[in-house]
């Protein structure tokens, strides 16, 4: 076996001296080794770990442990390619054909705009990119890792060869690991083999016959994969581009992110819209020239038409809208890890929410003891420390001095997974309370007097956990069993009771005063944990009760109301007991007469039809598991609701996945509960999830806002043009007038619409009917009205302009002008569909003002700068001239304003009832 290691260690060298300090194993050499020829291999130390000197010498030659996404393409590529589009490129022959017909001014003018329209489309995508880019830095991984004796918690990327990393139930795998601890560890590995079934880790060496596919390697833990079940220790033998997930993430990459529903339907109105504006662009090209009006001038008006009318910019700005809605959600502490989740936000009509740590606090702490023997004793203090007292009869107790009350907190400190460090919890906060408890006795040392031979881990379907363990001093004996869990999973395993020291036979009269005594820390809000010992799981000795309080957090009160008057509907899912779960119910005024609760056992009892016919009436599910979850979730989604549901263990990632909205909790929530959501609560607070909703409503409101601005703008463009030559007019726009008012539409103006701020009455209004189209009757009139008030007033501008019948520059600066103000206008009321400018504030979205206020000046350069006067062929007009075209133009703000107000009257806004789902 040395000659073996000799041997590795020769492979690993080259002549650079860094190289000889720690090579990086390959999964099938580790996992053919022993574990302390790997440590050996690796120079490290399994228990102690590295020292941060040795992290930071390794980590300068292995580098982060990370993926390398490869170059990005150049930004003077991406910029030249936005040349490739058909319309840019017709509309450089046109510029080339102008310099082949001697009109260098036409030249100059067309290659001016189209670079400007060029660069609006590259910023545009810019912005879409980096902003898609931000989203995927969201959710760094992190990791428990062994360093220089302490347990530490880190990012993933922070990992380096040798490291000793810790697993546990829930957690994604962070690099790949050769095993030297495993505890019933399975790990899920289908992101790496395609296999859906968990597979069982161990930590004997393999010999290299039965070495074969990384699936057959039981002993190494591989880099991306997910414990599903067990805890384990490890280290690191191959991290970022030198494990075995590297090849998978290069496939990754290849792939590229679906389309939003919403981008999709986008695209389709774009393709549609194309393909009206060139069938009108084709008829006015046709009349123009069968009217004996230059080839070319009809030529450039029609491409520039056509860059202006077709709105490529929507599918751009419905993602720009969409990512920068998602960025700021991370700053009201929610994650959103699916684009289409924006979307579907605003059409939630149901909430189906963990009780622990969403509606309450999850700071938990023990208040109550009851011991077998009927004493009753009271604790105080909170948090995670000592402070506080055990009080019997108002007497301290403390140490050893009552034997009964003795044996619960050994059992809760001993038969425990967390530990306390400087008055912060690593672990679960059920269990920190027991520590705590245990603290302020002054009995935590009792974690440390025992060692663990067997365990049976807790799990949210079996609702208890158990040890078999001996004390350090008589290792030689068999051991003793500890339990702790549901009142009704521990009392199963139970033959007796403990009464002051002696094990009596359990009757039926003690498990009635227990039960009496559950019914009254229930109904207080507290949660009961039972707890038992003995030298046989089939017959343990019942040793007392435990009430741990879990207050409500402050404002779900208030966040559960609102939802529900705009409703949504609240349901509360919970392991604790009836009057525990109907306790917190009642306190967030989520229980109320007529409401209705559910048992775990009981939605076991019921088939999903009549599940799906009972649960619009029941408002808490008490005793339920991670599997009720999924069926409640698909009766609520049988009878027409789109569901949200929180999680954050192992086994609610199906339940996640299935809901229309999977919920995962950033504190609590495993890395697997993560992976199947669609979006993290940082803070796991259930005031969140109702932010987040107010967020995708006034989202999708902005991307509305944003298309009725740009349909409306693009209907005018194409009619005025389509009017005048049907009609025999001059042109009223000339082709670089019509590039210009393109930049208008995809520019500033119309992207500032997508950042206007959340209406705060957004979140009272119905859910939206998730079949709903983006283009409502509603949205459809505003567009068209909007429209024929720009063509009208814009026609009566050029009309009066042009009594003398000879086209003048004066002529089409003023009818320009009066579009382009017109635009401004029709932005400002774009702004919302309900609200008028005057509810809104002018000054509301300052990105808003500072757009309309840089297009205002562009045009007054337009029309008064020599140089431009030149190239969009305008000249000056007076004071008075831009007086009467802003009173002119404003008509189109008033009359928007005017169908608001009547549309508020007649009540159009409201939906329909069947449109809700008002009786979930």
């Amino acid at each position: 076996m040395l000659k073996k290691r000799e041997l590795l260690l020769s492979e690993r060298q080259t002549s650079r001296e860094d190289e000889t300090m720690v090579p990086v194993l390959t999964s099938k050499k580790a996992s053919e080794l022993p574990v302390n020829e790997v440590a050996c291999v690796l120079q490290a130390d399994l228990q102690l770990g590295l020292t941060q000197e040795e992290v930071s010498r390794r980590r300068n030659y292995h580098g982060w442990n990370e993926f390398d996404i490869g170059e990005e393409e150049p930004l003077w590529k991406k910029y030249i390619s936005q040349f490739k589009d058909p319309l840019i490129l017709l509309l450089l022959a046109s510029a080339v054909i102008s310099v082949l017909m001697h009109q260098f001014d036409d030249a100059i003018s067309i290659t001016v705009a189209i670079i400007i329209v060029v660069t609006v489309a590259f910023v545009q995508e810019y912005r879409s990119e980096k902003s898609l880019e931000e989203l995927g830095k969201l959710v760094p991984p992190e990791c428990h890792c062994i360093r220089e004796g302490n347990l530490e918690h880190l990012l993933a990327r922070e990992l380096v060869p040798g490291d000793t990393v810790c697993l546990s139930v829930g957690e994604r795998v962070p690099a790949d690991l050769r095993l030297f601890e495993a505890t019933d560890l399975t790990l899920d590995e289908s992101s790496l083999t395609g296999e859906t079934t968990p597979c069982s880790k161990s930590t004997f060496h393999q010999s290299p016959a039965t070495n074969g596919d990384i699936a057959s390697r039981s002993n190494i833990a591989f880099m991306g994969t997910l414990v599903r079940c067990g805890k384990a220790k490890g280290i690191v033998i191959g991290t970022g581009e030198n494990s075995e997930f590297g090849e998978v993430f290069k496939m990754m990459q290849a792939e590229e992110a679906p389309k939003t529903p919403l981008q999709k339907s986008m695209d389709l109105l774009g393709k549609q819209l194309s393909l009206y504006s060139f069938g009108i662009i084709g008829v006015i090209m046709l009349v123009g020239w069968l009217q004996g009006k230059r080839i070319m001038d009809m030529f450039t008006i029609g491409v520039s038409l056509a860059v202006a009318a077709i709105p490529e910019g929507l599918p751009i700005v419905v993602t720009v809208t969409l990512a920068l809605g998602v960025m700021r959600m991370v700053q009201k502490r929610a994650i959103v890890k699916k684009l289409p989740i924006v979307e579907t936000l605003g059409c939630c009509n149901v909430i189906c929410s963990d009780k622990t740590g969403t509606l309450t606090k999850n700071e938990m702490t023990v208040t109550q003891l009851f011991t077998s023997d009927g004493l009753h004793a009271e604790v105080t203090g909170v948090g995670y420390n000592g402070a506080g007292e055990v009080l019997l009869d108002g007497e301290i107790v403390h140490g050893f001095s009552c034997p009964s009350i003795n044996k619960i907190v050994e059992v809760g400190c001993v038969c425990n997974d967390s530990i306390i460090k400087n008055q912060t919890l690593l672990g679960r906060p059920t269990e920190g309370a027991l520590i705590a408890l245990a603290m302020k006795m002054g009995l935590e040392s009792l974690q440390q007097e025992y060692v663990r031979v067997e365990e049976h881990p807790f799990s949210s379907e079996k609702k208890w956990m158990a040890i078999r363990c001996v004390h350090r001093t008589q290792q030689d004996k068999p051991g003793v069993y500890f339990m702790k869990g549901a009142y009704e999973q521990v009392i199963r395993y139970c033959s007796s009771y403990n009464s002051r020291g002696n094990a009596l036979p359990l009757n039926h009269q003690q498990r009635e005063l227990y039960q009496q005594q559950i019914s009254y820390m229930g109904s207080a809000g507290l949660r009961v944990l039972a707890f038992a010992s003995g030298s046989e799981m089939g017959s343990l000795t019942f040793l007392g009760l435990v009430g741990i309080i879990d207050p409500p957090r402050s404002g779900v009160k208030e966040a559960v109301g609102t939802l529900i008057t705009s409703g949504v509907a609240v349901k509360m899912i919970t392991g604790d007991s009836q009057e525990t779960a109907v306790s917190i119910a009642n306190r967030l005024g989520l229980y109320s007469k007529g409401c209705q609760c559910l048992s775990g056992d009981e939605v076991d009892q019921l088939d999903l039809q009549q599940l799906s016919n009972v649960v619009s009436r029941i408002t808490v599910f008490y005793r339920a598991s991670p599997r009720h979850k999924l069926k409640i979730v698909k009766s609520l989604q049988n009878i027409g609701a789109v569901v949200a549901m929180t999680g954050d263990g192992v086994n609610d990632a199906v339940a996640l996945k299935a809901a229309d909205i999977g919920v995962a909790m950033g504190q609590t929530g495993t890395d697997v509960c993560k992976e199947a959501a669609d979006m993290i609560l940082v803070d796991d607070d259930f005031q969140t999830i109702m932010s987040a909703i107010e967020e995708g409503k006034g989202i999708y409101n902005n991307i509305k806002n944003f298309v009725r601005f740009q349909l409306s703008t693009s209907i005018a463009a194409l009619t005025l043009i389509s009017l005048a030559t049907l009609m025999n007019f001059p042109n009223p726009l000339n082709a670089m007038q019509i590039l210009w008012i393109n930049i208008i539409m995809d520019g500033p103006p119309a992207q500032s619409l997508g950042v206007e701020p959340v209406d705060r009455d957004v979140i009272r209004k119905p859910p939206r009917n998730v079949r709903d189209s983006i283009i409502t009757r509603s949205l459809l009139v505003k567009v068209l009205v909007s429209a024929l008030v720009i063509v009208c007033g814009t026609l009566f501008v050029f009309w009066r302009e042009l009594q003398d019948n000879v086209i003048t520059p004066r002529d089409t600066t003023m009818t320009f002008t009066c579009f382009v103000f017109f635009d401004m206008f029709n932005a400002l009321s774009s702004r919302s569909q309900t609200r008028m400018v005057h509810e809104m504030g002018l000054c509301s979205n300052r990105t808003f003002c500072y757009a309309v206020l840089g297009s205002i000046m562009g045009q007054l350069l337009v029309i008064y700068f020599p140089p431009l006067q030149n190239v969009f062929q305008t000249e000056s007009i007076s004071v008075f001239d831009l007086l009467f075209l802003v009173a002119l133009t404003s008509s189109v703000c008033v009359v928007s304003e005017v169908i608001k107000k009547v549309e508020r009257w007649r009540g159009v806004e409201r939906s329909p009832p069947s449109d809700c789902f008002h009786e979930v």
